[in-house]
């Protein structure tokens, strides 16, 4: 990296979710343990004890700085419940929309902070999922970058989908048609969420999809957690025909935030210690909503398969279903997933198809089982199965992308991904892609040179601005 003076104040505003946070958390990590850049980190008050104590070791284990700020969160949003300051604790994801408005009330505190440091300040990071940053970097001069939890793929399939009006040219949900770019990609609406599944996606949650994308358009650049070889020629189309330049630093997961010396081993690590065949780890993310039929359906399906299991749920979930079995272990607390997928005796995942999930599953080289729920999970179990090839896909009943699961389809698909031919064939692709996601981010890999660039990129904006005291 050349050397243009000191390292660069970075200011980092995760969108409120967890699956959203973790990833910017581990790039602080990485930042501070690089010895790259100093870190102020934007919040509100709910959200702050979980982004402390994730960084608690970091700060002891760093000597660069780091400050949390909590900016107080609006009150009396009307269907915002009081206290509700992350997209977990709302009580259905319909208000997702009042949410995201809700959190452009935050731009006047956030801007009094900006008046208090921007002078030292080199760049934000803010997630995709807060447009409204832009405007809040462009009048102090700072740039901004763009982060969005998703593949390139994804984004790159939506883009070409959405601007080509391939989605809403078909009569059927189900009628599959090709890209434009990407020809070999045969996509439908139902291949993904809301709007974008709906004849005329127009509305709230269209506008706002739009103002994002017209945000990160218009910044500095993109993040994107994933490494190049996963995805070239995805990550390629960002930048050859893209207005904001893409940089490739992932997979973020890779980038362990310590431990408290303190912290115990809990019961289901202990539990996955004493088995001695291999476990399907069995997870959906924390913002899923499933019916309590097709959890029944989960729980027959699991048992049936006759593997053991460790499935992670919610407690409301499990309050009137009981899973009577042996070889499987319910766990209805905060768990640490990438712990649990790189244990040895873990040998698949059942997932929605997060893009973290996904990366968690790649990273640990063990292969997944594609149920896609929600959002853009039903092109990351797209890329899972037809693209990278590291996993099998979840029958529905009626063919649908996300349709009822009934528990003989997830028995068969469990046993073809732990014991049949197909299952050991994308196990070995995860292998090899895990070896791979290690190989970019070590010292001289693809993703650890694309964060060494992108901070000379900040240091060069910073003189060009007429700075170089940070």
């Amino acid at each position: 990296m050349a050397p243009l003076s000191s390292n660069p104040h970075i200011v980092m505003f995760p969108f409120m979710s967890k699956g959203h946070t973790i990833p910017l958390l581990h790039l602080t990590h990485l930042l501070l343990h690089r010895g790259l850049a100093t870190v102020t980190i934007f919040t509100t008050p709910s959200n702050l004890p979980f982004i402390s104590e994730s960084l608690t070791a970091t700060t002891t284990t760093t000597t660069t700085d780091l400050s949390i700020v909590a900016l107080p969160f609006p009150q009396n949003i009307p269907g915002i419940p009081t206290g509700a300051e992350s997209t977990d604790k709302l009580p259905s994801m319909s208000l997702f929309i009042p949410f995201v408005r809700a959190l452009e009330l935050l731009q006047p505190s956030f801007e009094k902070e900006l008046e208090r440091i921007h002078a030292r300040v080199s760049c934000i990071i803010s997630d995709g999922f807060l447009p409204w940053t832009l405007a809040s970097a462009s009048k102090f001069g700072i740039p901004r970058l763009s982060f969005y939890g998703m593949s390139h793929y994804a984004m790159a399939v939506s883009r070409d989908a959405g601007m080509n009006g391939l989605l809403w040219a078909h009569e059927s949900d189900n009628g599959a048609v090709p890209l434009v770019r990407f020809p070999w990609i045969q996509i439908t609406r139902k291949d993904f969420d809301a709007p974008f599944d709906q004849r005329d996606p127009s509305g709230p949650h269209m506008d706002f999809i739009i103002q994002c994308s017209t945000a990160t358009q218009n910044s500095f650049g993109l993040l994107a957690n994933t490494f190049y070889e996963l995805e070239p020629i995805y990550a390629d189309y960002f930048n050859n025909d893209c207005k904001a330049r893409a940089w490739s630093i992932g997979p973020l997961c890779l980038t362990k935030l310590p431990k408290r010396f303190d912290e115990k081993k809990k019961p289901w690590m202990e539990w996955l210690d004493r088995r001695h065949g291999p476990v399907l780890y069995v997870a959906f993310g924390s913002q899923v909503q499933i019916p309590s039929a097709q959890l029944q359906e989960i729980a027959l399906g699991l048992v049936s398969a006759e593997v053991s299991f460790l499935w992670v749920a919610k407690k409301s979930e499990m309050n009137e279903l009981d899973v009577e079995t042996e070889r499987g272990l319910v766990v209805t607390e905060w768990v640490d997933q990438e712990e649990i997928l790189e244990h040895p005796s873990v040998g698949g995942f059942l997932s929605h198809c997060g893009w973290n999930s996904v990366l968690d599953g790649i990273c640990a080289g063990v292969p997944i089982l594609a149920w896609p729920m929600m959002a853009e999970q039903g092109l990351n179990a797209k890329m899972v199965v037809e693209e990278i090839k590291v996993g099998l896909r979840v029958e529905t009943v009626d063919g649908k992308a996300k349709g009822f699961v009934s528990a003989e389809s997830l028995r068969r698909g469990v046993r073809e991904l732990m014991e049949g031919g197909k299952g050991g064939e994308v196990r070995e692709k995860a292998k090899e892609i895990a070896a791979a996601a290690i190989k970019a981010t070590s010292e001289g890999g693809s993703s650890w040179n694309a964060l060494n660039s992108l901070i000379d990129e900040i240091q060069r904006q910073k003189q060009i601005n007429g700075s170089t005291s940070f």
